[in-house]
């Protein structure tokens, strides 16, 4: 069955004798409620009532109409138009070219109102907008000059109160509110009631019964433009909405929103205001005019009335909808719904958008197709069970709303013949989930949506979704997801999702396996890593001590993590560490560098523990081995750790060859000269000593630098080998020795020309810091007498304080002698110099 937007009624049929048929043929009509007057051609004005229903359905009713009282206003000429003013129970008569104003129900002619004569065309202004001022607008047209007049219409009285004057005589006009729009034999214009303003809009070649002006409500105005165009004008003169194409024999037009209708002579055309599309046609053989209503239109004939009345919108939707015609639906859905709200909008426009989802689905619409399944608020459950081997995911109590049994099969065969477009339309499914999860659409299944997801990636190997599914909190049933990542190999995804659910042994167990080679699982490369990280981050502490000995037997550099990586408000107890560590000396140290290095331990056993650790490290690594870096550790750690035992430590390296390590021990000690001798006669690496020189001068005075520079100075004449090693010591400090004591050390044998550069040096820094004093000195006299000006120039300055004279600051006479001055030469209260520099 064809959509319909109206449903016709046959409202009435004009009985009269076969001599009487041309008199009384119909010409025009009005309708208010339940009453339509007919206007004949014999000048008769026939008063019908509609009969009564409860839901405006004139087609279930038994009763017919009923005929009222009728008037014969003359013995010929039409009745040219009739309006009903419902607030005065007044009906305005357009015949003879004069206005009569009837009594709405008595059709008797009302004595207080004269006819208005010499109008070809009248309209009346909407009472509803002036019926608390008691009177209402209309709008004549002059027969016999160029002008349109406004009149007030009371209950007793009406009046003209302005006049419009226009270009042409008028043919057809149309009122709404304060817009008048007209229509001359060649244009259409706009006219402003108010102001008296009009405005040319466009021209036309249509003869007198061609024209139609109309309006359309809201401001709007519906237009029989050029070449069959029906044009929608504003009342500020322009188009919002695209002109209609209709057919070139349209003798009227009405708005019945969301939709136009035009009448012809054999046909009634329905078309849409949303797509401009036409809707649905009646057949209406031998019509000749119609009344807009407000809900729908009468449509006349000769002898005939016929009632089009607008189908309801949500059957009309429905209908679209039964048609498949899902886009239609929405168009017509969101295009009413500003105009005329529905009570089950929400539910209707969710139900609708989802069907049309489903219609881009199936023709692998998929971006339009996922939209609309949001907009729509779908139930995701609808989706999943779409397809085969997703339906294990959903609950036996599911049941969908929707029929899908054809289309399902569909589907069914992708699945089985057509692995490429349902690859497709699997993607579309993940694509749909995530876009969903974590939303209201996903509240009352996330269990269904997770396990679908879990169960979509480890189909399509997806691992890098699979793994954010799963890393973060999920709803996914283990009975369910455990078995498909087990039959998909996805072991690191299994571990991931039992720690996901708090099955944290259960998860390195599985990991452990892994790394073991038990299970085959390319999809991470660094489980053992990660099982690192994890017992790191546990907060389970019978779980970590439990893998503790398994990690560091596999890793004892990388293991040692679980204990130095944990969060500091959950680290473990740190001598149990210790006592499990003595199995692993790498691990141990690395340890114990943690607790030094990055918790700043002041703990004397665990700096003692280090410095021997490493000492143990050095002695037996093999030979060949590149042992500078914990030699460099070692070093470091014995020169700037306070908190070692440096008996203990000196104990057990004074056996070894570790010479610069007992050097250090024996500074710590305030041994320098026999530090320095065992640097330059047991290491025998004269740079080391005068690098020890250095550094344990830091943060010393020069004296003291100097005085160990001297002691080495000495530990060099002592010995003949090192002659040019003690001249290139003194030539590379001249700033530090003092020349007069350096003179006293040198043998006797030596000649000046061996120190030349040595005392050349020596005397021109020592001149340099002399004449550095005095500048120094000098800049510093001269600020003070800087400032001593200054003083002197202030002290001069006279003030003079009489005795009106005022504080600035609390504007308080002075009552004491002393006084404060600010740079303005402002005098105040020494007390309130405070508030002053605030």
């Amino acid at each position: 069955m064809a959509f319909k937007a109206f449903t016709q009624t046959h409202v009435y049929e004009r009985q009269e004798a076969p001599k009487e048929k041309d008199k009384s043929s119909i010409q025009c009509l009005e309708c208010y409620d339940r009453n339509v007057y007919i206007g004949t051609k014999h000048a008769t004005v026939q008063h019908l009532i509609l009969p009564s229903s409860t839901n405006g359905d004139l087609s279930s009713c038994q009763s017919k109409t009923r005929e009222g009282r009728a008037r014969k206003l003359g013995s010929s000429n039409p009745v040219v138009q009739l309006r009903a003013v419902p607030l005065f129970n007044h009906l305005l008569v357009l015949w003879e070219r004069s206005i009569t104003a009837l009594n709405m129900f008595s059709l008797e002619p009302v004595p207080a109102l004269k006819k208005i004569q010499h109008v070809s065309l009248f309209e009346v202004c909407d009472s509803s907008l002036t019926a608390q001022a008691e009177c209402v607008e209309m709008v004549t047209s002059s027969s016999r000059r160029k002008v349109v007049r406004i009149h007030v219409v009371g209950v007793d009285r009406w009046e003209v109160v302005k006049e419009v004057p226009l270009p042409q005589d008028p043919v057809a006009l149309a009122v709404d509110g304060t817009s008048l729009c007209v229509a001359t034999c060649n244009m259409y214009l706009l006219c402003d009631i108010e102001s008296g303003s009009s405005q040319e809009l466009f021209p036309h070649n249509h003869n007198r019964q061609r024209v139609i002006v109309t309006s359309a409500g809201q401001g709007e105005f519906l237009l029989n433009g050029p070449e069959s165009l029906g044009m929608f004008v504003m009342k500020t003169g322009i188009c919002q909405r695209p002109p209609l194409q209709w057919p070139l024999e349209v003798l009227a037009a009405g708005v019945c929103f969301p939709y136009i209708l035009t009448l012809q002579p054999q046909v009634l055309s329905v078309y849409s205001m949303l797509d401009q599309q036409r809707k649905q046609t009646v057949s209406l053989p031998g019509a000749k005019g119609l009344l807009s209503t407000p809900d729908g239109v009468l449509v006349f004939t000769e002898r005939d009335i016929f009632s089009l009345r607008l189908v309801p919108l949500e059957e009309q939707i429905q209908a679209l909808v039964r048609h498949k015609r899902v886009e239609e639906a929405l168009l017509l859905l969101d295009g009413v719904q500003s105009s005329r709200p529905l009570d089950s909008y929400k539910d209707l426009q969710k139900a609708i958008t989802c069907l049309a989802g489903f219609v881009h689905f199936y023709q692998k619409g998929f971006s339009e197709a996922r939209d609309l399944f949001i907009k729509g608020e779908l139930d995701p459950r609808e989706i999943i069970h779409l397809y085969p081997d997703m339906q294990l995911c959903l609950g036996e109590d599911f049941q969908s709303r929707f029929d899908h049994e054809n289309k399902g099969r569909d589907l069914q065969v992708f699945w089985r013949e057509d692995r490429n477009t349902f690859h497709h339309y699997l993607a579309f499914l993940g694509d749909f989930l995530r876009a969903v999860r974590g939303t209201e659409q996903d509240l009352k299944c996330s269990m269904e949506v997770d396990c679908a997801l879990l169960r979509l990636y480890a189909e399509l190997g997806d691992t890098e979704n699979l793994q954010q599914l799963l890393t973060f909190p999920n709803d996914c049933r283990l009975d369910h997801c455990v078995p498909v990542l087990e039959q998909h190999n996805r072991f690191f995804a299994l571990g991931c999702l039992y720690q996901s659910h708090g099955k944290q042994t259960d998860a390195i167990k599985t990991w452990v396996k892994i790394t073991d080679g038990s299970h085959k699982d390319p999809s991470c490369s660094d489980v053992y890593g990660h099982i690192v990280w994890t017992l790191s981050q546990l907060k389970d502490r019978d779980t970590v001590w439990k893998f503790a000995d398994w990690t560091l037997q596999r890793n004892q550099e990388i293991g040692v993590q679980i204990f130095s990586k944990r969060p500091p408000d959950d680290r473990l107890e740190t001598q149990d560490v210790l006592v499990l560590l003595e199995k692993y000396p790498l691990a141990l140290v690395l340890y114990l560098e943690f607790l030094i290095h990055d918790l700043s331990s002041e703990e004397e056993r665990h700096h003692n523990r280090l410095a021997l650790a490493y000492v143990t490290q050095m002695l037996k690594e093999e030979k060949g081995a590149d042992l500078m870096p914990t030699r460099g550790k070692l070093q470091q750690l014995l020169w700037e750790s306070k908190f070692y035992d440096v008996s203990a430590v000196y104990e057990r390296v004074k056996s070894t060859t570790l010479h610069t390590e007992k050097a250090i021990l024996l500074g710590k000690t305030g041994e320098h000269s026999q530090a320095l001798q065992v640097l330059v006669h047991q290491e025998r690496d004269l740079r080391a000593a005068e690098a020890y020189c250095c550094r344990a001068a830091k943060g010393r005075d020069t004296e003291f630098r100097q005085s160990l520079l001297l002691t080495l100075l000495q530990i060099y004449l002592s010995s003949e080998d090192l002659t040019s090693t003690a001249v290139d010591l003194l030539n590379n400090n001249p700033r530090v020795f003092a020349a007069e004591k350096v003179i006293q050390l040198l043998p006797d044998s030596w000649s000046v020309q061996l120190v030349s550069q040595f005392l050349v040096r020596s005397i021109r820094e020592t001149l340099h810091q002399r004449r550095m004093a005095r500048l120094q000195k000098a800049l510093v006299q001269a600020e003070l007498m800087q400032h001593k000006v200054t003083w002197m120039q202030a002290s001069k300055t006279k003030f003079v304080l009489g005795k009106e004279q005022k504080c600035k600051i609390c504007q308080r006479d002075f009552a004491e002698p002393q006084f404060a001055c600010n740079l303005l030469g402002e005098l105040m209260h020494t007390s309130c110099t405070g508030f002053s520099a605030s």
